[in-house]
């Protein structure tokens, strides 16, 4: 007996010693937790032994052996655990390890390899072919491929040309790039994804919050039951020794470790994997909320479409040529910025046109532009806009093209048409799929755009939306998904994160497209970093996929204990028994979790290899 308290000694004093500091620091504080339960548990195994040895008491076993084995499993199950919650923190490390140590930075036209944090913005650096971008900046001579499945989980390369954006984290393939630092330390996108993603992983969802409050009154229940047990098998069996081991085993198989692991594993894991498919999920409120959307709302303008209209044709005036009426139109937009004035200019540049100069130029916000050249008034703008300026429109030309789903721009000089212009949006490539995926999901998907009727109903109809609105202002996107709430539909909204803002504010779940601002990071309930419909998809199915997990841990948690508490009180199950049924509880509820790393888009994407980026940096603890 001698040698199993000299070794039970040091297990229960300094090993467990966690256990009575936890304990003691939650019963001071007017709670108790799974710290109260292991100490309770094991304190009364030893105890007793010791009572048995010293006293000593006839025909009575002793339990040193079961208190010292009850914490070695629970410190191993914890240990597993530490473990595992480390490797759902990969998403994390592999983002710290997307951004090189140094990059060559130019001054006077020499290069040298400086550390990243030296890199100020507005100064020049380069990347040559193979190397790592080391912060945000914008190209400023050269052309190449730039592979940014890293950050956005879109596996083919994107081709960047002078005035593109690159990013800290992506890998130029082909050739060098002289860039200009934009963005550096904190305040790159890269940056800006791993705080967002940490944060995300230690938020609560609503469901951890009921669990929260049902391990409060979990863990007085089951002393109460301890102590029922122990006063119960005393009376009915006549033997205090017996009784104490089944009040002891009860304390033991009830802690509540896997209670606490269930929502928190699976959320990590869950924003983890979100964040390597480009998905940035802003909170796990955000992420619960996301399982329950039955409608979704959609922009038109660079969310079902590409967003950057092209001119696809013309219509001057007899007597004028293409060319002329571009000419026209080229100066006005060269005067003055335009919302369509990139998709005309590059047309006359197409057209080796030169534009003329002209005075006076102004903009009319949301209605066109007008100049004037050699005492004549030039105007360019929306049909609304040159009617109200006096000049004549034919109704039947007009309406023609508008149902060819145009987007109409006129030109006139003085009072006199001298032409349209006709730009078209393409619709972006997968919508229609995406769509269709949301469907077959149970969500119903309404689009909602600000252009008018004809171009509305033929995009609505290639994406495969019968629910459309056309000519919605962004109080009016507000005030439909409203209407929706209203009727009991959970509403998301996927917009640009700018015009449509006050939609996007409205709804119960936002997704802001393309990323690339940090106030669509700080805005969007979930970001999407690819401009991809199909990404919205897969968020959702990604929360619905985190919610089972979650479901499921609580009822492995809760199987255990209700099974568990009844065969310990019945003299079933020893106190060694229960304490590695109670860590095997932790361990199946953390690698059920694990198996949410499986989890893939439904409609396909790239994994990102995080090994393929160059210069991996050494990152330190307090980064997780």
């Amino acid at each position: 007996m001698w040698l199993q308290f000299l070794c039970a000694l040091p297990v229960q004093l300094w090993s467990g010693a966690r256990f009575y500091e936890g304990a003691y620091k939650a019963l001071r504080a007017g709670a108790a937790n799974m710290d109260v339960l292991v100490a309770l548990g094991t304190t009364a195994a030893f105890v007793f032994s010791l009572a048995v040895w010293l006293v000593p008491i006839a025909q009575q076993h002793v339990y040193f052996e079961a208190g010292a084995m009850v914490i070695t499993l629970v410190l191993l199950g914890k240990l597993l655990e530490g473990r595992a919650k480390l490797r759902t923190a990969s998403a994390i490390r592999d983002l710290l390890r997307l951004q090189p140590a140094t990059l060559w930075r130019e001054r006077a036209g020499r290069l040298e390899e400086v550390p990243v944090a030296n890199v100020h913005a507005g100064e020049v650096f380069v990347v040559r072919a193979g190397d790592t971008v080391g912060v945000d900046g914008r190209v400023l001579d050269g052309e190449s491929a730039v592979d940014e499945a890293m950050l956005t989980g879109e596996s083919e390369p994107v081709l960047k040309r002078p005035g593109d954006l690159v990013r800290a984290g992506t890998v130029n393939a082909h050739a060098p790039l002289r860039c200009e630092a934009t963005a550096v330390g904190q305040a790159t996108l890269l940056a800006g994804i791993v705080r967002q993603v940490a944060a995300a992983q230690g938020s609560k969802a609503p469901v951890q919050r009921l669990v929260d409050r049902v391990a409060a009154w979990f863990v007085p229940v089951v002393l109460a039951i301890a102590i029922v047990t122990f006063g119960a098998s005393w009376l009915l069996l006549g033997d205090w020794a017996v009784a104490l081991l089944r009040a002891t085993a009860v304390l033991v198989i009830a802690c509540p470790c896997a209670l606490g692991l269930a929502t928190p594993t699976a959320l990590m894991v869950g924003v983890g994997r979100g964040a390597r498919e480009g998905i940035l999920i802003k909170n796990a409120e955000a992420l619960e909320r996301a399982e329950r959307i039955d409608a979704m709302v959609v922009d038109k303008t660079g969310t079902l479409t590409v967003g950057e209209p092209r001119v696809v044709g013309t219509l001057p005036r007899p007597g004028l040529d293409e060319a002329a009426l571009i000419r026209i139109a080229a100066s006005l937009e060269h005067a003055a910025a335009h919302p369509l004035g990139k998709a005309i200019l590059g047309h006359a540049r197409a057209l080796a046109v030169e534009p003329f100069a002209v005075a006076d130029a102004r903009v009319h916000p949301g209605r066109g532009i007008s100049a004037e050249r050699d005492g004549r008034v030039l105007r360019l703008g929306s049909p609304a806009f040159l009617r109200e300026s006096g000049v004549r429109l034919d109704p039947q030309t007009l309406a023609a093209v508008h149902q060819e789903a145009r987007t109409v721009v006129g030109i006139a000089e003085g009072d006199a048409l001298e032409g349209w212009i006709l730009l078209a949006d393409e619709l972006r490539p997968g919508a229609a799929a995406a769509v269709a995926e949301l469907r077959a999901a149970g969500i119903a998907v309404t689009m909602l755009t600000g252009d008018h009727a004809a171009t509305a109903a033929v995009v609505a109809g290639a994406a495969g939306i019968d629910d459309w609105r056309a000519g919605q202002l962004p109080q009016d996107k507000r005030a439909a998904i409203a209407e929706l709430q209203q009727r009991g539909r959970v509403v998301g909204m996927a917009g640009d994160g700018v015009n449509d803002a006050p939609a996007l504010a409205q709804a119960d779940v936002s997704f802001a497209m393309g990323a690339g601002s940090g106030s669509a990071l700080s805005a969007a309930d979930v970001t999407l970093l690819r401009n991809d419909l199909a990404a919205v998809a897969a968020a959702i199915d990604l929360s619905r996929a985190t919610l089972r997990k979650i479901r499921q841990n609580l009822f492995f948690a809760f199987v255990y204990n209700v099974l568990g508490i009844p065969l310990a009180a019945l003299g079933l199950l020893s106190p060694v028994v229960a304490g590695a049924a109670m860590a095997a509880s932790s361990v199946s509820v953390v690698g059920n979790a694990l198996l949410l790393r499986r989890w893939r888009p439904q409609a396909g994407g790239s994994e990102p290899n995080a090994e393929a980026a160059a210069s991996a940096v050494r990152f330190e603890k307090e980064s997780l």
